[in-house]
This record gives structure tokens, sequence and C-alpha cells, in this order.
């Protein structure tokens, strides 16, 4: 092979060098940068989640102080209700002193709620809970921090329901107890048992609301619940509706003189 051809087959050479070199060098930069905003990303999500703890370790110590609690809580968060939520609905219940209020789904937030009747002289809560083990738990919590006398956990199995053309698996109606509502916390059932599945609560219990009565929703940010929300503004015209910063998402429903449905 003469020179010249040598040379060529140099540049040919070199050439493609350069260019794997280039998508070397490319994909090296490809895989910093994917590595840099995933660090980002991290750093963000870690920020928010000490920010989001730290938040809710004020709120159990600022539930604390208002209930003055001389025992220790069940567990909080996961599951069960978020600091954040129980501070809202205890500082409600301390300040609208209701008489009945009625709980679906028990758990911390049956033994907050008792604990604020108590402090107040006046109330009962009665908390509607379709898992026996929970009911049992539940009840526990109630006799050791001698609340039993302010709050009743009531077995009610889930049963089918039609409404508006679905079909729900809700609270057995036979085990709600009689009586006009001041104050509503709708926290069950779990999202598991089936799409929308608190929507019943709006139908069956919101013509018991007393004028001026409050329902809570937890879980207010999940799609479900804000589908509910919608329903129940659709159904129920005579509603304020105000979210609330929690951990989960929360929707207070300030019923108005007169609700129709």
């Amino acid at each position: 092979m003469s020179a010249d051809g040598n040379l060529v087959w140099l540049f040919v050479v070199l050439f493609l060098l350069a260019g794997a070199v280039l998508i070397a060098l490319a994909y090296i930069a490809h895989k910093v940068r994917r590595v840099h905003l995933m660090t980002y990303r991290l750093s963000n999500e870690i920020s928010s989640s000490a920010a989001m703890l730290y938040r809710q370790m004020e709120a159990l110590q600022a539930l604390y102080a208002e209930l003055d609690l001389g025992r220790a809580l069940p567990p909080t968060r996961g599951w069960s209700a978020s600091p954040d939520f129980l501070l809202l609905i205890a500082s409600h219940a301390r300040a609208a002193r209701p008489r009945m209020v009625l709980e679906c789904g028990s758990g911390t937030s049956t033994v907050v709620i008792a604990r604020a009747l108590q402090l107040n002289g006046v109330g009962h809560v009665h908390s509607l809970e379709h898992d026996p083990t929970f009911a049992a738990e539940t009840r526990e919590h109630l006799r050791r921090n001698g609340l039993t006398e302010w709050a009743t956990v009531i077995d009610s199995p889930l049963r089918p329901h039609r409404l508006e053309a679905q079909e729900y698996s809700w609270y057995e109606i036979e085990r709600i107890p009689d009586g006009q509502i001041d104050l509503l916390v709708v926290d069950g059932p779990p999202m598991p048992i089936g799409l929308e599945a608190r929507y019943p609560a709006g139908p069956v219990l919101f013509p018991r609301l007393n004028p001026g009565a409050v329902v809570f929703l937890d879980d207010a940010d999940r799609m479900d619940e804000k589908r509910i929300v919608e329903r129940w503004q659709g159904k129920f015209e005579k509603m304020q509706v105000r979210r609330h910063d929690c951990e989960k998402g929360c929707v207070s429903l300030m019923i108005a003189n007169e609700l129709s449905g």
C-alpha cells in the first residue's frame, strides 16, 4: 500500500476513534446529568420528608398540650390519622363543644375526640368500626385513658348499600345511633374496600347534621376523596368546603342552616 493510502487509513482510524471518544463523553455526560438530577430530587425528597416529620412532631406536641394528656396516644401516621389532622379535630371539638359526634372508622382519633369532650364536660363520640380487632384495640385505649364514659365503639360490619344506581360496601346502617349530629369525622372505610368507599357518608348521614355542624374528611389528597367531595358538593348545595394543609390532606365541610340534597 502506498504512503498516501496509509495516510488515508490513519485519518479514518483517527476519525473513528475521535467519534468513539465523543460518543463515550456524551454518554458519560448524560449519566452524570441523570445522577445530578436524581441527587437533586433525592435531596428535595429528604428535605421535604424532614420538614414534614418536624411538622408532625410539632403537631403532636401541640396535641398533648391541647388535651393535657397524661398517657401516650396510640400510634399516629401510616394507616392511623396524622398528628396535624388529630390536632385539627381536637381544636374544633374543644371550641365547638359538640354534643353528638359520629366517627366513621375508630382509632387514635376516637381517643383524641373523647378526651376533648371530657375536657368540655359534655358530648359523646360514637365510632363505627367494621374490624373487630381494631374495635377491641380502640376500646382498650379508651379504658386505659379513662375515657369509656365519653366514647362508644360500635361493631358495624360492612354491608352492601345501593345508592344512586351504584353499590357500595359501607357500615351497617342499623348500628348507627339515633339523633342529630354536631360533628362528623369520616376516616373510613379504608380505600381497599372499593372505589369511593367513603361516599355513602354523604347521602346517609348529611341529612342528620345539625345546622352549623362540621364534617371532617381525612386523606383528602387522594383522587378517590377528591371525587367524593365533588359529588357531595353536587348533591348538597348549601355546603362551605375548606381545604386544610394536613399531611394526607383534609377537607372540612360546614353545613348551612338548611341542607338540600
